[in-house]
Parts: C-alpha cells; structure tokens; sequence
C-alpha cells in the first residue's frame, strides 16, 4: 500500500490540477516551440482525438499541421484525408516537404459514409495520420472516433465548425483559431492538464517552412490554398470515392 500514491502519481491518466498530464506516447512535434511547450507530450497526441475549430476555411488550420504530415510523410506514413471541403494543393503540400504519394483522398456523398471511412482509417493502423470534416456529428459518434484513434495510435484531426466549442466533446484536445497581426492566434478550449488562460501566438510560418519558401517560391501558407478540381486531380497520387 506504501506504494501506491507513487504509482497513482506515474500513472499518464493521473495529474496534478495544476501541470500537464503525462502521456503513454510522444506528442509528434508540431514545428511551433511555443505551441509543443502547452500540449501533453510536448506535440500533436497520438492515438487521441484532436479538434481544430477555425475561425473561417483557409485560416490556417492546415498549415498548423503541416510540419507533423512532413514528419508522418517521411515515415513512409499514409495520411488519410476524409471529405475535405476542397482538394489539395498538390505543389504547395510538396513544398511543405509532404511526400504527394502518402497521401490518400477520401470521397463521400453521406455523412454516413463520411464517419465509417474516419473510423476504418483509424482502426487501420496503415495510416500515421487521418485529417476528416465532419458536416454532422453526435457525440456518441465523436465517441466512437476517440476509442478508434486510441487503437489505431495515429494522429487524428477533426476541422469542425466554432460552434461546436459550445457541445461536449471526448477529444482530449480542442483549439480554436483565430488570425492576429497575421499570424494565428490559438486557443486551447481543451487540453489534458491544467487550463491555459491565454491565446498562442504563431507567426506568420515556423522557421523551417520560411527557409524552404525562400528556396522553392511555395510558403506554407500556400498549404491552406485552395485547387481547382483539373489541378489537384492531376497532381495528387491517390483519390478513393464512396458511393
């Protein structure tokens, strides 16, 4: 018994109110030191639900990202995109050092459909990453996402509208974004630990991506632009549709 308030202590489902929690896995890094700095495991979770409520489409909410994919990427990791409201930017994904055939492209008509393919996406441990949109959720369904994201251990990205902020949610994280002297500030609504007041602010682009925007003529912004359906097509590896 002498032991056990050490165990509790060690245990990565228990924290003290006022630190971060311990995870079972490393975060995956997200290219921002003072965003790595506020969320358990020092990155991106693994095997955990992640939301990102942007302020608008386009904001940035994939360019966020971006370094975490290049790093699945070169993993020999596929990254699963599930519905996303427009086709990629192929030459820009390039440029954020994203490897084009990792990527695979999901396409449905149903919600339905939609929340079956994040599910088997998860499960499949064939994927170090699956990004989806969801147009219609419950959270029974964001329920079954999480237990698929925990067996899976991949990174799992939902893009959901600010309104939802307002309904209950089993992610273990939630930010929201919003622009700010050009940059993004986020917010974390969510997180596993104690609570952060303040907004975080990024630039413009992480360090590396400027480097590399200097070399190629692509900024990571680009990543969040949007394609016209003859460009992505064409330039993109792997497309699948869902009837």
């Amino acid at each position: 018994m002498s032991g056990l308030p050490v165990e509790l202590h060690q245990h990565p489902g228990i924290w003290r109110g006022g630190e971060l929690a311990r995870t079972g896995c490393p975060g995956i890094a997200s290219g921002f030191a003072a965003l790595d700095a506020e969320l358990p495991g020092g990155g991106w979770p693994c095997g955990a639900l992640t939301e990102i409520l942007p302020q608008h489409e386009g904001i940035g909410e994939l360019r966020i990202l971006g370094p975490a994919l290049a790093q699945l990427a070169s993993r020999k990791k596929f990254i699963t995109w599930i519905s996303p409201p427009h086709l990629p930017y192929a030459p820009a994904l390039a440029a954020a050092g994203i490897a084009l055939e990792r990527i695979l492209i999901v396409k449905t008509t149903r919600d339905s459909d939609s929340l079956w393919a994040t599910e088997q996406a998860l499960r499949s441990a064939a994927c170090g990453g699956v990004l989806a949109w969801p147009r219609d959720i419950r959270y029974p369904q964001l329920r079954r996402l999480q237990l698929a994201a925990e067996d899976g251990r991949c990174l799992a990205v939902l893009f959901r509208a600010t309104e939802a902020a307002r309904e209950p949610s089993p992610a273990v994280l939630r930010i929201a974004l919003a622009t700010s002297a050009g940059g993004l500030a986020l917010s974390i609504l969510k997180r596993r630990g104690a609570p952060l007041s303040r907004p975080i602010f990024l630039p413009a682009a992480p360090p590396a991506a400027a480097n590399r925007s200097t070399s190629t003529g692509f900024n990571i912004h680009v990543v969040d632009s949007l394609a016209s359906a003859a460009t992505a097509a064409g330039s993109i590896s792997a497309r699948f549709a869902l009837a």
